[in-house]
C-alpha cells in the first residue's frame, strides 16, 4: 500500500477552501476597495452571504473526476450572484458611498484570485495523484460491455483523477457465475470502490451486491440503464461523459456538512464539560466510591467510524467483573450498584462519552456504538448492520429515542436500531440532531423503561 494513500473523504480541503475565499473575500474589501466600511458588519454580511451561495450554487462540489469547464461554470455563476449580493449591499448602506465601478473592480479581482487558487489546488491535485500515487482509490467493475469498456478506459487513461483500476469481472454467463469468489477478491484487494453495469445482472444480483457493499464499507455505483435499482435516492454524476449513479447519497460526507457537525460538538460537548461535568464527576465520583470498590470511570473498547476501535467511557455502574466487556445490563443485573441503577436510569452515566466527542472520536448524535464482541456477532448475522459506520457514533441517536436503546433482547431490537440508524445517515441536518438531542433529554426527565 503506497505510502500517500488518502482515505475514502478528502475531509479538509473544502473547509480550508472556504476559508481561503473569505479571507480573500474580506482582505480585498477591508484593506484596498472599501476601507471605510465598519469591519465587523462587512464581515458578518459576506461571511453568511458567501456560505449561503455556495451551498445554493453548488461552488465547492468539485470532486476529482470534475473537469475544468464545469469548474468555471461555477465560478461564473457565483461571480454573478455575489455581485448582486454586493449591489445589495451597497443599496442597503448608501450612506458608505459603495458605487458601481469600486463594486467591479472588487469582484473582479476577487474572483480572478479565486479562481487561480482553486484551479491550482485543482492541478497540484492531479500532479500529486499522477506522480506520487496520493489519493487514489482502488475500483473494479462488475460487467463486460462497451459501457464498462468506456469506463475501465477513462480510468486507465486519466491518472490524475486518482482512480487505479484493478480488475473487471465479465457476468455473462450469469448462472455459472460465482459472485462470492468476486466478493472475497473485492476484500483480499481492499478494493474502494465497485462500479456495475445493470444490464449485466440480474435482480438477485444487484441484491446481493448492494448487501455486500453495504456490510463491508465499500462504494457503490451504477452506470444506468432501464432495469429498476432498488434504492430509495439516487445521485446522478459523470466522469467525463459517462453517466454514474450512486447508491447512496449520505450527507456527512460532504466536507461543508462534517464542519457543520464537528463544530457543533465541539460547542456542545464544550458546555456540558464546563457546565456540567466539571461539579458532577465529583459528586458521582463520592457516590460510586462509597458504594463499591474500583474506578470511577469504565473504559470500554468499541467501533467507531470506518469500523475502527476507540476507547469508549462512562460513570462505572457496576462493581467490577469480568463479563463487563461480553456482557449487556438486563433487566433486574445483579452486577448493577444502587448509584448505578440511577445513573444509568437517568443517562448520567453516558456524560463522559462528551470527552470522547471533544476527542473525536465520537459524534453528540449518531449511531450508538457497540462492545467489539457484539459488532463482530451482528455484522455477520444482520443485515446492512455496516452501514452505521459510515459516519461517527454518537451519545444518542435516533434509534434510541425510537425506542431501541437499552438491551437487545430479540433480533427485532437490532433491525429496528439498524433501520433508524440507516435512516438518520442519509437524512442527516443540524435540526434533525436538534430535535434528537431534545427528545433524549425529555426522556431522561420522564424515565424510560429500556433504561436499565
Amino acid at each position: 500500500m503506497s505510502l500517500f494513500k488518502h482515505g475514502r473523504y478528502s475531509g479538509y480541503l473544502r473547509p480550508i477552501s472556504y476559508l481561503i475565499d473569505l479571507s480573500i473575500i474580506n482582505g480585498f474589501a477591508l484593506l484596498y476597495f472599501f476601507k471605510n466600511i465598519d469591519p465587523f458588519v462587512f464581515v458578518a454580511f459576506s461571511t453568511i452571504s458567501w456560505v449561503t451561495l455556495s451551498v445554493y450554487s453548488n461552488f465547492y462540489e468539485v470532486y476529482r473526476y470534475t473537469r475544468e469547464v464545469k469548474i468555471l461554470s461555477l465560478t461564473l455563476t457565483q461571480m454573478v450572484l455575489f455581485t448582486l449580493i454586493m449591489f445589495s449591499f451597497s443599496g442597503y448602506y448608501p450612506d458608505l458611498n459603495i458605487y458601481p465601478p469600486t463594486i467591479f473592480k472588487y469582484i473582479i479581482a476577487v474572483f480572478l484570485c479565486i479562481s487561480f487558487f482553486k484551479l491550482t489546488v485543482y492541478y497540484l491535485l492531479q500532479k500529486y495523484r499522477i506522480s506520487f500515487g496520493g489519493n487514489f482509490r482502488k475500483t473494479v467493475i462488475f460487467g463486460d460491455n462497451k459501457k464498462t469498456h468506456a469506463l475501465e478506459n477513462f480510468f486507465n487513461k486519466n491518472p490524475e483523477y486518482g482512480y487505479v483500476h484493478v480488475k473487471t469481472f465479465c457476468f455473462k454467463d450469469k448462472k455459472d457465475t460465482n459472485i462470492e469468489t468476486y466478493f472475497e477478491y473485492i476484500k483480499d484487494a481492499e478494493i474502494d470502490e465497485i462500479y456495475c453495469s445493470i444490464s449485466e445482472l440480474t435482480n438477485s444480483q444487484i441484491s446481493e451486491i448492494v448487501d455486500f457493499a453495504d456490510n463491508n464499507l465499500k462504494i457503490l455505483k451504477f452506470l444506468p440503464d432501464n432495469k429498476e435499482i432498488y434504492s430509495k435516492k439516487l445521485k446522478y454524476e459523470y466522469y467525463d461523459y459517462i453517466p454514474i449513479l450512486s447508491l447512496r447519497d449520505i450527507p456527512l460526507e460532504d466536507s461543508f456538512n462534517m464542519v457543520v457537525k464537528r463544530i457543533f460538538d465541539i460547542f456542545f460537548s464544550s458546555l456540558v464539560i464546563i457546565f456540567i461535568l466539571s461539579w458532577l464527576t465529583p459528586i458521582i465520583a463520592i457516590l460510586i466510591k462509597i458504594e463499591s470498590k474500583g474506578p470511577v470511570f469504565f473504559k470500554q473498547s468499541r467501533n467507531g467510524f470506518n469500523y475502527k476501535e476507540f476507547d469508549c467511557y462512562k460513570f462505572r455502574s457496576m462493581t467490577p467483573n469480568k463479563d463487563a466487556h461480553l456482557f449487556q445490563a438486563t433487566r433486574g443485573d445483579q452486577r448493577i450498584t444502587k448509584i448505578g441503577k440511577f445513573i444509568r436510569k437517568t443517562s448520567i452515566d453516558e456524560l463522559p462519552q462528551f470527552f470522547n466527542v471533544l476527542f473525536g472520536d465520537m459524534s453528540v448524535v449518531g449511531p450508538r456504538p457497540h462492545m467489539v464482541s457484539h459488532t463482530n456477532i451482528y455484522a455477520k448475522k444482520i443485515d446492512k448492520f455496516m452501514v452505521r459506520h459510515f459516519v461517527k457514533p454518537g451519545i444518542t441517536g435516533l434509534a434510541q429515542v425510537s425506542g431501541f436503546r437499552g438491551e437487545i433482547e430479540t433480533d427485532k431490537d437490532i433491525i429496528g436500531r439498524v433501520k433508524y440508524d440507516i435512516f438518520y445517515i442519509e437524512n442527516w441536518s443540524i435540526l434533525l440532531d436538534l430535535k434528537i438531542i431534545t427528545q433524549t433529554f425529555v426522556n431522561a426527565v420522564k424515565g424510560e423503561d429500556k433504561a436499565y
